[in-house]
């Protein structure tokens, strides 16, 4: 009779337990393990299968995607060198303007004192009438004329130079001598004590604080592109800005012995007394 009985099913189990307790939990297991085992077996087989098709998958995707960026590539490349082809077909041709009408000259050279027997017959120097007859002025470069009637002499046309930008030269964080305010750090405590004025507004509304200003102190000494670092109140930081622009020229900050602009930072105090 127990050649008969699949060891995997129902009956196998009941036979193993006849008699004893199925309640506490081995029973079920029991029941439970084949599908457990089926289960775990197709796991396994799937990731053996999946581990062996990882290379072949891996080297099918690699090659598809630089075809794909190189036909991007070229397709990028076309464009552009046909859009290049057609930028030079219409780029416009620029005629070179007509030179201004210019009358003969020859070139003005100094004279040297030589022997008569040094002196060739075409470098001796002519005669007033000569020159008149001539109708060629002397200037400062020999020009062979296009409008002898009413083109101008060479020497009255002036090189014109184009004026040079000047480089804004950024300004330095830090010097060997920083600006200072005329008289020294005593000098500026008294200027602002003297010209600063509490905004109404602020002092109603019990509003202090210390507003912090960072400035431009120029090679000049002037003060430039005032900016607000930390702020109190918009009327305080107004009046701030308003005292600082007032301020004579700063002794300028100097860099290897050479005024520089440097930057400034300046606390302000608004307190109630």
């Amino acid at each position: 009779m127990a050649k008969d009985i699949d060891l995997t099913s129902s009956e196998w189990c009941d036979l193993v337990f006849e008699g004893k307790n199925k309640a506490y939990g081995a029973y079920d297991m029991r029941q439970n393990s084949p599908k457990r085992h089926n289960r775990a077996m197709i796991v396994v087989v799937l990731v053996v299968i999946f581990a062996f098709s990882l290379p072949y998958i891996i080297s099918s995707i690699v090659p598809e995607k630089e075809e794909e960026i190189e036909m991007n590539v070229v397709t990028e490349l076309s464009k552009l060198d046909a859009e290049v082809k057609k930028n030079e077909e219409l780029k416009p041709i620029v005629e070179t303007p007509p030179p201004p009408p210019l009358k003969s000259s020859i070139k003005f050279t100094p004279p040297v004192i030589k022997k008569d027997d040094e002196v060739r017959e075409e470098d001796e120097i002519k005669s007033q009438d000569e020159l008149i007859a001539t109708k060629v002025n002397i200037s400062i470069a020999d020009v062979k004329g296009n409008d002898e009637i009413h083109g101008q002499d060479i020497a009255d046309f002036k090189e014109i130079v184009a004026p040079k930008k000047e480089v804004e030269e950024k300004p330095y964080e830090a010097v060997e001598q920083m600006p200072t305010f005329p008289g020294g750090e005593a000098e500026l405590m008294k200027f602002m004590s003297e010209n600063l004025k509490y905004p109404v507004i602020a002092q109603e509304n019990g509003i202090q604080g210390r507003v912090i200003l960072r400035f431009v102190v120029s090679k000049t000494g002037a003060i430039e592109n005032i900016q607000v670092v930390r702020s109190v109140d918009p009327t305080c930081d107004k009046e701030a800005i308003r005292m600082v622009k007032s301020m004579p020229r700063w002794i300028p900050g100097k860099q290897n012995g050479n005024n520089v602009p440097v930057y400034f930072t300046l606390p302000v105090l608004f307190k109630l007394l």
